[in-house]
């Protein structure tokens, strides 16, 4: 028999039985739970993770509702479980739910929460930061400073690429895109070229606005430009950032032959989702293209990297922290936990899933409503109100 997992258990009087898979960040979230009545159990098991076997176990024959991580297999098997042990609610602590097979929680009559609205400006600081790592090669002279090599100033050392006067390229103009590109055109003065299926009106209107302001004090003004093609801005920027949906339509964007498209000296950021990239493709053009420079927060099969990535001196890879920020990670906690406590007390689901911030209010109790379900309507949830 498998030695059972380690579990932490807070208000174990408590009404209802909630399993978080994982530890989260802050304290909120667990006394959210702990004051309607629910009996916390998190998994503290040094595990990074969990098996479908290992969910299995905790689930057990009484659950009301399970946090869990985008890591973790949610398909039939886990949810027809949970459905048997009488739990209502599943939440992602994320705002992507690739890893949950939604039809068969449908099916089992379970809420599949994520958390939306509280990752924007994080992930657009991160890939900001990946765009400035890959630009000014820090990653490359932080290890050549560590490693003893610097003997002095010379004129050729670890020349990047300026980035005013550049211009950033947004593949994907919704609300992570957008804030990506303001930071970037208002921070470094760069210009926009974007594709979106979608018109990005707000961050047009703000670019106009900020280049009208710069040709008032005797500055050259910034422009944008919406692409009528995804080639298009890839022909044309210098760095890019990749902020799209993962579906069949989005596997395998950036390939091999969209690759060639770019400027030999371009910068590459993905801080959306591993598998919009060839990661193999990518590797090989890393290989031949060594002023091409890149800047991963995701990965296509991860946790792991495609051979030769990690090689690579012009690859700029960090461990999926683009939601890395104290604020945004203690907010997701506080988001996954309040939608399966909603479930279970039956509220409704919030009107809006983007305007979250009268959720996370410290000052205020929160409303009575499920932040976000993604499978709301089709389990025939009502809408809050309020």
């Amino acid at each position: 028999m498998a030695k059972p997992l380690q579990i932490e258990v807070h208000n174990p009087n408590g009404k209802y039985r909630v399993i978080s898979t994982k530890p989260m960040p802050g304290t909120r979230w667990i006394n959210l739970l702990i004051e309607q009545n629910c009996r916390l159990e998190i998994c503290t098991q040094k595990k990074t993770i969990l098996s479908v076997e290992d969910i299995l176990a905790l689930i057990g024959d009484k659950c009301d509702g399970v946090i869990g991580q985008l890591t973790e297999d949610w398909g039939e098997t886990l949810f027809s479980a949970l459905s048997r042990a009488g739990g209502k609610a599943f939440s992602n602590m994320a705002v992507g739910y690739n890893n949950v097979d939604v039809n068969a929680a449908t099916k089992y009559g379970v809420a599949v929460g994520n958390t939306p609205g509280v990752l924007t400006e994080t992930t657009a600081e991160l890939a900001a930061s990946l765009s400035l790592a890959a630009a000014r090669r820090i990653v490359e002279a932080d290890e050549y400073m560590r490693a003893g090599l610097y003997e002095g100033w010379l004129p050729h050392l670890f020349v990047g690429n300026l980035l005013k006067g550049q211009t950033v390229g947004v593949i994907g103009a919704g609300r992570i895109g957008s804030a990506y590109a303001r930071m970037m055109v208002e921070g470094f003065k760069m210009n926009l070229i974007y594709y979106d299926l979608y018109q990005a009106t707000r961050l047009e209107k703000f670019i106009t606005a900020y280049g009208n302001f710069l040709k008032a004090n005797g500055e050259e003004p910034v422009t944008w430009k919406r692409a009528t093609s995804m080639d298009e801005v890839l022909r044309e920027a210098d760095v890019i950032s990749l902020h799209p949906i993962l579906d069949k339509t989005t596997y395998h964007l950036v390939n091999k032959e969209r690759l060639s498209k770019m400027k030999k000296e371009a910068i590459l950021i993905n801080c959306s989702r591993g598998p919009v990239i060839d990661e193999v493709a990518l590797v090989e053009h890393l290989k031949a293209n060594p002023m091409f420079r890149v800047g991963l927060d995701v990965f296509e099969d991860e946790p792991y990297m495609k051979p030769g990535l990690a090689e690579m001196k012009n690859a700029v890879i960090v461990p999926h922290i683009a939601s890395a920020s104290k604020w945004t990670r203690e907010g997701m906690a506080t988001l996954a936990a309040l939608n399966v406590l909603g479930k279970i007390k039956g509220y409704p689901v919030w009107s809006n899933p983007n305007s979250v911030e009268v959720f996370l209010d410290e000052k205020s109790p929160p409303p009575a409503a499920c932040p976000s379900i993604v499978n709301s309507k089709a389990i025939g949830l009502p809408v809050s109100k309020l």
